[in-house]
């Protein structure tokens, strides 16, 4: 067995918790490649989805940080335009395949480890993107969202008093909420990630908290800081805008819900995806926004989400 296999897979923590780089900054080109050789066969017949991803990040972190700096390896090499074409379609183990074909053929080089890195660590996040999907999906009252892929089955509909305007102007929905605050630590512990290693250092003690404003001679009653509008538009467009960062976007594709890189409104997407206005079964479809609007509301009418 590999002796990173061997660290992922110790029952002994401080055998597992030994850092990559100890290894790594040690050994040669051809042992690191040997390495990166056994990882990629653990994590593919791997079930255990910690070790799986742990794999898929010692992967990303051999090719980016370590694998450039050996003695040996080319500067400069093409990456193979199929390979990249599937990475920038989220198809990573597909890009991954035709990376690893390109470095056997004509042999390492910082450009494929480059390209490989980046493709491990998509693919390392796609994983556990897929592992919270799949809880979600779990829970009966989110099933539905899945089952929906075409506009026409989609079950939801905007109530009729927001779709009746008045003076040409549609109602308002102002939706307040406080925000969280965690007590027993300076970062983000309980993530997902961390849960599955070690529960214990995952437990958190969470508030919620109102805000207000005091100074000036001010002093307001505290409220929920986190404030979102919703209102009909007589555009069949979604239309997202962030206050505070000072950012807009009009969608107009099912395909542009979903992706969140595209602009710096990526959470607001997520908040469409899962509220159920476009439900997560119906990505990777390629259709106007037009036909879903028009279940939802009626055609030729659109949402503004502020």
């Amino acid at each position: 067995m590999s002796e990173l296999v061997k660290i992922i897979t110790s029952d002994t923590s401080e055998y597992r918790d030994r850092p990559l780089e100890k290894f790594c900054q040690s050994a040669s080109l051809n042992e690191l490649l040997s390495e990166c050789q056994a990882l990629d066969t653990f994590w593919k017949n791997c079930e255990n989805l910690y070790q799986r991803v742990r794999a898929q990040f010692f992967l990303y972190a051999i090719h980016r940080f370590f694998l450039p700096l050996k003695k040996g390896i080319k500067n400069n090499d093409f990456i193979p335009y199929e390979g990249y074409g599937n990475l920038l379609k989220r198809r990573f183990e597909e890009s991954i395949e035709h990376f690893l074909a390109v470095q056997l053929q004509q042999g390492p080089s910082v450009s494929i480890s480059s390209a490989l890195a980046s493709a491990y660590y998509n693919l390392a996040i796609q994983t556990l993107a897929n592992q919270v999907r799949q809880s979600v999906r779990s829970i009966s009252g989110n099933r539905w969202m899945f089952r929906i892929g075409h506009p026409e089955d989609h079950p939801l509909r905007v109530i009729p008093h927001l779709q009746t305007a008045q003076n040409d102007l549609f109602p308002i929905l102002r939706e307040a909420t406080p925000v969280r605050m965690d007590l027993t630590h300076s970062g983000w512990s309980d993530i997902f990630f961390l849960g599955m290693d070690y529960p214990k250092g995952a437990r958190v003690i969470n508030i919620s908290i109102d805000l207000s404003v005091i100074g000036n001679g001010q002093k307001n009653k505290p409220v929920p800081p986190v404030v979102a509008y919703f209102r009909i538009i007589d555009k069949p467009i979604i239309k997202l805008t962030s206050i505070d960062l000072s950012a807009s976007t009009e969608v107009t594709t099912i395909a542009e819900v979903f992706d969140f890189a595209k602009d710096y409104l990526g959470l607001l997407k997520a908040a469409v995806i899962a509220s159920g206005i476009v439900p997560p079964g119906m990505e990777g479809a390629d259709q106007s926004l037009s036909k879903l609007l028009s279940k939802l509301i009626k055609p030729g009418y659109g949402i503004e989400l502020i």
